[in-house]
């Protein structure tokens, strides 16, 4: 087991609460702050594949991820006029990688996490405005500093590569947002509708309730008001099919958020000394990758493992870069090829998900965990 004891983690999103979650677990010390004044929930909903179940389980938190989520059975995909072009088969995949798949509302996958550490007495720290002074402050009192703060203003990416490092562009827009529906409406299938440069997506989660995402290609503008976004979201898919139109007609207002989509490239290496980053502020895919939450809560696992195989902290910082940036690095590729496809000029319709192998996603997404 490495030489390490207390560990800081700056975030409190998805990989910094896993973390906590699963260090505090283990025995360590450890330590969670949080720029905002309450656990992050940023974003309507996540799609739990069968490899982010895993740890879930692992976490001994499956029980109450199902009961707050949906099981969607297909992902089903339509072109802009609602004619089916595609279907993936979720439960073969089910049942193929041994774990459920899981919608679920971000807060509610959120308030799950909080409860656990609540559970465990891991100490939070809110409104902690961390600066990369204050990470020298950290490494002074903790052993490891793992940032977990995300691909947009994260201290820890600026600590390592001194500014040089910028999440990048990629193009579209998406506006996101829950909504409440007809028991039944959406048949237990997530729907994906595309068009040429725009796409709608609904995710079921329990009865009644779905989140979704409407995108579409568009410079980036952020003087533009808010309420202009959502008059041209509105205007751009006033005539897609019918479940979009139910939607958005019946969304929460409070509940929608416009996003200029960004990622990361690879990098390099994802640690120097005792600091550290996961997650979004490693790796950051884009939403079509259907990866984000998956991978930050598969970095949390790994990293605590390694952690206990390993007698030296840079030893076991490499051998988890070395562990982890070949998936990753694959996951951040197929939400850009897949975002390419729908959102850039093209010829033909984008490809449907009738050409996706389920064994060959599934075998790739249970890639490195050790599933008996």
């Amino acid at each position: 087991m490495s030489n390490i004891d207390r560990i800081a983690i700056v975030g409190a999103g998805v990989a910094g609460m896993a973390l906590a979650i699963l260090a505090a677990k283990q025995g360590y010390q450890v330590s969670l702050y949080e720029r905002n004044s309450q656990v992050s929930s940023m974003g309507a909903g996540v799609t739990l594949w069968p490899n982010a179940v895993y740890i879930l389980q692992q976490m001994g938190l499956e029980k109450e991820l199902k009961h707050l989520g949906g099981a969607p059975r297909f992902m089903r995909q339509f072109n802009q006029q609602g004619v089916l072009l595609g279907e993936l088969d979720i439960e073969t995949m089910n049942s193929l990688s041994g774990f459920i798949s899981v919608t679920v509302l971000r807060r509610d996958l959120m308030s799950i996490l909080d409860s656990a550490l609540d559970d465990l007495g891991v100490e939070r720290q809110f409104n902690c405005t961390i600066t990369p002074q204050a990470i020298e402050g950290l490494k002074q009192t903790f052993d490891l500093v793992v940032g977990a703060d995300g691909r947009m203003h994260t201290v820890v990416r600026q600590v390592l590569y001194q500014g040089k490092i910028t999440p990048r562009y990629q193009g579209f827009i998406n506006i996101i947002g829950i909504s409440q529906v007809e028991e039944g409406a959406l048949d237990e299938a997530i729907h994906d509708f595309r068009g040429f440069g725009e796409r709608f997506g609904i995710v079921p989660v329990t009865p009644g309730v779905c989140y979704w995402a409407a995108a579409w290609s568009t410079p980036m503008d952020k003087e533009r008001p808010l309420s202009a976004w959502y008059e041209e979201m509105h205007r751009r898919f006033m005539n897609w099919p019918g479940p979009v139109q139910r939607v958005l007609k019946s969304y929460d207002k409070t509940s929608l958020r416009r996003i200029f989509v960004h990622d990361l490239d690879p990098l390099p290496y994802w640690h120097k000394g005792s600091v550290l980053m996961i997650g979004d502020a490693a790796h950051a895919s884009l939403p079509t990758s259907g990866q984000g939450a998956c991978q930050a809560l598969e970095d949390a696992w790994h990293l605590v493992r390694i952690l206990a195989e390993q007698d030296e902290l840079n030893t076991a910082l490499t051998a988890f870069y070395q562990r982890r940036i070949a998936k990753t690095s694959a996951a951040q590729a197929a939400g850009r090829q897949l975002a390419q496809g729908i959102f850039s000029a093209l010829s033909e319709p984008p490809a449907s998900v009738s050409g996706i192998s389920v064994e060959q996603l599934t075998q790739f997404w249970m890639q490195g965990l050790e599933v008996e």
